[in-house]
């Protein structure tokens, strides 16, 4: 059953509506003043909270701006109410982090629908007891992919099949949405997502390895982030001095872009990274640092029906130890430190299901790229030999490889494949391309 928290200090209004709401089917918790609202939204987690905006003590609009501070309660849909119907007073409330703004005295049929249309579909039920057979949900997880380049879009006629959008990746699972990147594939991305939810609230997670500008450049045009409704929660490493925030709004000052990102109406929550290992609801992420210029990390997502993996920038450690100059015993400490870096990233990558890694070059312009932050195809592979890898795409496409090209890189990769004797399936990301988790892996391709 949803859950309704409603919070008015008006017995004469409050108790009328919780018997209404009860009749319809809701679990209703109900308070009259905001500091015990506050404690009670923690303890149930309701679907939706009602809340007056004129109590005495901690009044509406602070009960508001604490809610949208807490990441538990970020999924919770906040209607604020009141008797003054100024529009300074609704702009107020959706400021301090309402979805929505009712005025007394409330329509109950307008409420009914707002709630239907605003809650959706009711959350999973809790874990049962041990002696209760457990439903797990049919609904599948995947990956799909909206940008698969690197460094710039390249769109035109040598790009439609593969496509020319900067890195974006879309990943569903355990009612999240986790988006990987905001290079220019998250323009299509927003877009369908609106499309898709309508008139829906959206709550997003927005996991950002690096703030080099081919994954970061799309999100000033993300639709999302234009609707109060929505909330998104972004992560990552900023640069350093200006932090993750600072990342997103220097590319939106003046005279870069009109639009300031403070001036987005969406709930933008920025978070810092401080642990390498966090949660996104059920989904377990793990983070690595990645070897590429500046701060860079890879995610994994490890869910009950698989786990992905996402490494869009990485240069395997091994083949930066040379330097001119450099002493006997240097060489060998940078060696040894070299060892024990790709063996971390090994065991990150460890069973993962999907694979998700940087292949921008071939061995022979990897020879020429030293040092540049990026893998040739025959690393690609070879880290997810060692991994164990059940399924490898391609990733970060050079701007300028065409379709063409890229597809002897697969071809290339698979060989590679069988000459190992190995089950690994490889394909090159495409835009569109969508993956679920759970299916079984088919035999490595033969090489054309």
């Amino acid at each position: 059953m949803k859950t309704v928290l409603v919070i008015d200090d008006d017995a004469e209004f409050r108790l009328p509506l919780s018997v209404f709401l009860r009749q319809h089917g809701w679990e209703v918790v109900e308070t009259s003043d905001g500091d015990t609202g506050l404690t009670l939204a923690r303890q149930h987690l309701p679907r939706v909270i009602l809340c007056d905006l004129l109590m005495p003590g901690t009044n509406g609009f602070r009960v508001c701006e604490t809610i949208r501070g807490e990441r538990a309660l970020r999924y919770s849909l906040l209607i604020a109410m009141s008797g003054r119907t100024f529009e300074d007073t609704r702009q107020t409330a959706l400021e301090a982090g309402a979805d929505e703004f009712l005025s007394k005295p409330i329509e109950p049929a307008h409420l009914l629908s707002l709630l239907d249309r605003m809650s959706g579909p009711a959350p999973p039920p809790p874990p049962s007891s041990p002696s209760t057979p457990t439903t797990v949900s049919v609904e599948p997880a995947f990956v799909r992919f909206w940008g698969v380049r690197g460094s710039i879009p390249v769109p035109g006629p040598d790009t439609l099949r593969h496509g020319g959008n900067t890195a974006c990746v879309e990943f569903r699972g355990e009612g999240e949405i986790i988006i990987l990147d905001s290079g220019t594939g998250i323009r299509p991305l927003g877009q369908t997502l609106c499309a898709e939810f309508e008139d829906h609230p959206l709550h997003l997670t927005l996991l950002v390895t690096h703030s080099h500008w081919d994954h970061v450049q799309g999100f000033p045009f993300f639709k999302p982030a234009y609707d109060a409704a929505n909330h998104i929660r972004i992560l990552g490493f900023g640069a350093a001095g200006e932090g993750l925030a600072g990342t997103f709004s220097g590319q939106m000052e003046s005279p870069y872009f009109p639009i300031g990102l403070g001036q987005l109406p969406g709930h933008l929550i920025f978070e810092e990274l401080r642990s390498m290992t966090f949660s996104v609801g059920k989904v377990q992420v793990e983070a690595a640092f990645a070897n590429h210029p500046g701060i860079c990390v890879s995610y994994r997502l490890n869910t009950p029906r698989g786990s992905v993996a996402y490494l869009p920038d990485h240069e395997p450690f091994h083949r930066t130890t040379s330097r001119p100059g450099m002493s006997g015993d240097r060489q060998s400490q940078t060696q040894e430190f070299a060892r024990v870096e790709d063996a971390r990233i090994v065991q990150f990558l460890r069973q993962v299901d999907i694979l998700i890694l940087d292949a921008q070059f071939d061995a022979e312009e990897y020879s020429v790229h030293v040092g540049w932050g990026h893998s040739s195809v025959d690393d690609a592979v070879d880290i997810a030999l060692r991994a164990g890898v059940k399924r490898l795409f391609l990733f970060h496409h050079d701007p300028a490889h065409r379709d063409a090209k890229i597809d002897q890189m697969v071809q290339h990769a698979r060989r590679l494949v069988l000459k190992a004797g190995v089950e690994l399936e490889v394909d090159a990301a495409r835009e569109g391309m969508k993956c679920e988790l759970g299916v079984p892996v088919k035999s490595a391709q033969k090489a054309k």
